[in-house]
């Protein structure tokens, strides 16, 4: 018999173990992962011929149910988006509205523009036997103020919202009602004589402002692109609105935020009458009397007041 190594003391033969005994509880657990008692009913059925368990049936069930809640939860969305009857029903009512409303407005622009002619006839002809100075003296007024349509040569600004590419909108691209008031602004100071937006005549008393999403000229929506036209010397209003905050405003809008802007002169440009102006007060010129057969003399007799004709709040910026 050969002597043990190791370790073991002498006089006393060593005891032998497995190696694994340190870890008994994780080798019971790996060795028997059955509890007895589970284990002894699994090899009795299985002696028995017992086929096991299966949950068939309750498993269809389940899918089932599942799939008639999915079904009714996708009905009940659909059906809370689908656009009522009644909702369709009032969006046409007032689409239709929109539309008579509209075409009336048209018609009544026509007709205060026609009044607005004849009441100038009126007063041409009243005040042709009268007072020729006078009579020249409101006609530049009429065209000052925006009453009296214009015609001649002048420029044509273009502004236009940056083209992304995309379906999203920037809102740096798009032209806002600031920058149609400093390029307004800068043709006034150039020497324009007259200027309209989209059609729209500017006078002493024009807003243009926003609401929205939407510019607004005298509460008139405009779509662009945005045509700013002005009645005057081409050259030199163009040269003069590249020293304003108007002109360099056009460069930066289209090397910074990629607004397209175009300068052009014209031969002929076509500016309508704008909306006739309220007359809130008046002054008389000096010397002349309040009545025609007023007698008397002073301030209210001459007129020597201190009112001015004025209208609504000038626009921002003018």
């Amino acid at each position: 018999m050969t002597e043990p190594s190791g370790s073991a003391r002498p006089g006393r033969a060593p005891a032998w173990r497995r190696p694994d005994a340190s870890m008994s509880l994780l080798t019971e657990v790996t060795q028997h992962p059955l509890d007895p008692e589970y284990q002894d009913a699994a090899e009795r059925r299985a002696r028995a011929g017992t086929p096991r368990r299966r949950g068939g049936r309750g498993t269809v069930a389940v899918a089932a149910l599942a799939v008639v809640l999915g079904a009714a939860t996708t009905w009940s969305v659909l059906a809370l988006r689908a656009p009522q009857p009644s909702a369709l029903a009032a969006r046409e009512v007032l689409a239709d509205q929109i539309t008579e409303r509209s075409a009336e407005l048209e018609r009544l622009r026509d007709r205060s523009a026609a009044l607005s002619d004849e009441i100038a006839d009126l007063q041409e002809q009243g005040l042709s036997a009268v007072d020729s100075p006078l009579l020249d003296r409101l006609a530049v007024d009429s065209i000052a103020s925006g009453a009296t349509a214009v015609t001649g040569d002048g420029l044509r600004i273009t502004l236009q919202d940056a083209d992304t590419g995309t379906d999203q909108d920037d809102p740096d691209g798009r032209v806002r009602d600031s920058d149609l008031q400093l390029v307004v602004n800068g043709l006034w100071a150039s020497g324009a004589e007259a200027i309209a937006v989209n059609g729209q005549r500017l006078g002493p008393t024009t807003a243009i402002r926003t609401a929205g999403d939407a510019i607004l000229v005298d509460v008139v929506p405009l779509v662009g692109p945005y045509a700013v036209e002005a009645i005057g010397d081409p050259q030199g209003m163009q040269t003069a609105l590249t020293r304003t905050s108007g002109g360099q405003l056009l460069a930066v809008l289209q090397s910074t935020y990629g607004i397209p802007t175009q300068v052009s002169s014209q031969r002929e440009l076509h500016l309508p009458a704008a909306g006739t102006v309220t007359l809130r007060s008046a002054e008389l010129p000096e010397g002349v009397p309040v009545l025609p057969d007023a007698g008397t003399t002073g301030p209210a007799a001459t007129g020597e007041s201190s009112g001015t004709l004025s209208g609504d709040d000038v626009s921002e910026g003018d």
